[in-house]
């Protein structure tokens, strides 16, 4: 089993010191082992989030995995409220506690889930490729069976996440509701297919951003003339670039004001684009000081 996971796996070479996240449930555990059995140098990092009266279990479950198979281990505590947007707002806390090189463990399952969430949101291609393969994401094509079977058949003990049933969280009715009822629609299991179409939008969207490379998006008439994908990417790149990712609607303003249909728009936090000669530019934002004025003598 191990030797048939690790060939559909892209964990880094031998001997490569990597830091792997483990909550303690099947897909992390499945994959510090693997990391281990790929011959890599794993420093487990369990991410306490405190939500939950499970925390401090899922805390213990964790280390003693990372004891038996013998590698380093830490905790990293952080502070979170329940509240609006609870899932995104954990993401961010645990990519920031594992730093940008750690490993995960998503899976093709995580990946199909991560599509449909994009799409309901109304992405485009870069969000509808989902997540990219690669060594911080080594179990990427592996399914949420197997790792659970690995643990299994090993004799891991994992923890179960009670939130991952709780119907407020998006990607949970995704999970349990949507893609079950496609499998049902389609007669056959989903989450590959959705993967691999995820994988081709990626490739068509990488193609294109390296097309829109050689495109200059404060030349109007150059931005004007150029097919639409490439221009819309251009203007998300230097947008981009200056510190402000803009939404579909921005580009869109933006692509007005090039073909001079409007002599300017804001792009977002007192930003303006405006057009000169066929030139766009980026006005900063104006700020005011206020003036201190002396009251009048009597």
């Amino acid at each position: 089993m191990i030797a048939d996971l690790l060939r559909r796996s892209t964990f880094p070479a031998s001997g490569t010191s990597v830091v792997c996240g483990l909550s303690g449930g099947a897909d992390s555990t499945a994959l510090v082992r693997l990391a281990v059995a790929a011959g890599c140098v794993v420093t487990a990092v369990h991410v306490n989030h405190g939500l939950r009266p499970s925390a401090v279990d899922d805390e213990r479950c964790a280390h003693r995995t990372a004891e038996r198979l013998d590698i380093a281990f830490r905790v990293e505590h952080i502070e979170l409220a329940d509240g609006p947007n609870l899932e995104a707002r954990a993401r961010v806390a645990r990519q920031l506690a594992l730093g940008p090189e750690a490993l995960t463990g998503h899976t093709a399952d995580d990946q199909a889930e991560t599509m449909l969430l994009a799409m309901l949101r109304g992405s485009g291609a870069s969000g509808l490729g989902a997540m990219s393969p690669g060594p911080t994401r080594p179990i990427l094509a592996l399914r949420r069976s197997e790792t659970v079977a690995l643990c299994e058949t090993e004799g891991f003990e994992f923890a179960h996440d009670p939130s991952n049933a709780d119907p407020r969280f998006r990607r949970n009715r995704i999970r349990h509701e949507l893609l079950p009822l496609m499998n049902d629609m389609a007669e056959r299991d989903m989450a590959p297919i959705l993967a691999r179409t995820a994988g081709l939008l990626r490739d068509d969207d990488q193609l294109l951003d390296r097309l829109s490379e050689d495109l200059d998006p404060t030349d109007a008439r150059a931005l004007t003339d150029a097919p639409l994908p490439l221009a819309r990417r251009a203007i998300r790149r230097w947008l981009e670039r200056n510190g402000y990712p803009p939404d579909a609607a921005t580009v869109a303003r933006v692509l007005a004001v090039a073909d001079g249909s409007t002599p300017g728009c804001d792009v977002g936090a007192g930003r303006r684009v405006t057009r000169h000669r066929q030139q766009l530019r980026l006005a900063e934002p104006v700020t005011t000081h206020p003036i201190n004025v002396s009251p009048l003598d009597p």
